[in-house]
């Protein structure tokens, strides 16, 4: 039996991880939560799962997530804030790690579930995107595995079982195209918030719907590709596969090509990441390619996905700049949804801000660089986007 600490239980990505523990207690067992804001559920899931250690990220509501499991014996240890959903990835004897927290939030308490000798199941793209040059190093130092649970970097993983090290050549990763990927780019200045969040094949939490929305996680995800797997960012393509069945692909050297196919379902490669290198029986819906049918692609559109373009040229430009990107998109998302500012305005937020931080680029970041830049990014969309609307006005 595994033991396991789930970060961001609530979210999409922890209850499926949840819903895996529940389908499969005699592998895996939970040693610790840690979760946004959702106390009600939060006290629903302490109460299945019975962890050891649990924190809350506004300790405002502390009080009331006492008062909801007062009744349950024994009581788990209960924090609250950063420094509590870090002492919970850091907390004792789990093997591994699952880091569901959506954005940069999850950099710290990855960091410090490294440094105690943990595993990481990695669904937080930020993780590497923005702590990359700080991460690997203490992956390597601390001699822990490194294992990608989101589904299109869990294919390319479970494509190279087997593959000599020098033996990749390309990686190929699929994009659904998101939400308005057959609407005209003419269309684009029209949509709204609830377009946005509608995808066609995933259910996701509203940001990274709104990030497939854009292609910005393909782009993220070409930059995360690179801290995992070590290839240039020449030899790392997007393609749109819309019927999200081939997960992504690997071409090696002699021009072999893999891919990994299945249903969209995220609980698959939370599952493969939570018990690699094993593969355990499941009763889920297997593939049937006569009912999938055509298998179709197609190349992305720069001009209809702009954020693909800025993804690539940051990660080219290496050093801060990746945490800039990551932290930009983060706010200009969220200013999005507020409806504070349109949907073809995100990249031009984001674009602005890279272009700002580009004489400040360091080549060679610390953590504490990667945490001013990402704060600095947010208040610089900020102020970006309120001068996009007095452009405009007048």
């Amino acid at each position: 039996m595994k033991a396991i600490t789930l970060l961001g239980s609530t979210g999409s990505i922890g209850t499926q991880t949840l819903d895996i523990v529940a389908e499969y207690p005699e592998q895996f067992r939970i040693v610790g939560l840690s979760a946004g804001s959702n106390i009600n559920l939060l006290a629903q899931q302490i109460r299945a799962f019975n962890p050891s250690i649990v924190a809350i990220s506004n300790p405002d509501q502390l009080p009331e997530l006492k008062a909801l499991i007062t009744d349950i014996n024994p009581q788990p240890i209960l924090l609250a804030g950063e420094e509590g959903i870090i002492e919970v990835a850091r907390y004792g004897d789990s093997e591994a790690v699952v880091t569901g927290i959506v954005g940069c939030a999850g950099l710290l308490p990855t960091i410090a579930a490294i440094e105690a000798g943990k595993d990481i199941a990695l669904a937080n793209k930020e993780t590497l995107i923005a702590g990359g040059p700080v991460v690997n190093p203490l992956i390597k130092k601390h001699g822990v595995k490194l294992l990608p649970a989101d589904s299109e970097h869990s294919a390319i993983f479970q494509c190279l079982q087997g593959v000599p090290q020098a033996g990749l050549r390309r990686i190929i990763l699929t994009a659904s195209g998101g939400a308005f990927r057959d609407l005209p780019v003419e269309k684009l200045k029209e949509v709204t918030v609830a377009d946005a969040i509608t995808h066609p094949n995933w259910s996701m939490g509203k940001k990274i719907t709104v990030d497939s929305a854009t292609m910005m996680n393909k782009g993220l995800e070409v930059i995360e590709a690179h801290f995992l797997f070590g290839l240039d960012y020449n030899d790392i393509e997007i393609v749109i596969h819309p019927q999200s069945i081939i997960h992504s692909l690997i071409e090696l050297q002699d021009t072999s090509v893999l891919a990994q196919l299945g249903w969209p379902d995220m609980r698959l490669p939370i599952l493969y990441a939570m018990s690699w290198p094993e593969r355990i029986y499941t009763n889920w819906q297997r593939l049937d390619l006569v009912k999938a049918g055509n298998l179709t692609f197609k190349e992305p559109d720069d001009q209809k996905y702009p954020c693909m373009s800025l993804a690539y040229a940051a990660g080219r430009a290496g050093g801060s700049m990746p945490a800039v990107l990551n932290a930009a998109n983060e706010q200009a998302v969220a200013l999005f949804l507020e409806e504070k500012i349109a949907f073809l305005d995100i990249p031009k937020v984001i674009e602005l801000t890279c272009d700002r931080h580009q004489i400040d680029n360091r080549q060679y970041p610390t953590l504490e660089d990667i945490i001013e830049s990402d704060r600095w990014a947010r208040q610089e969309v900020i102020s970006a986007s309120k001068k996009l609307h007095q452009k405009i006005a007048v």
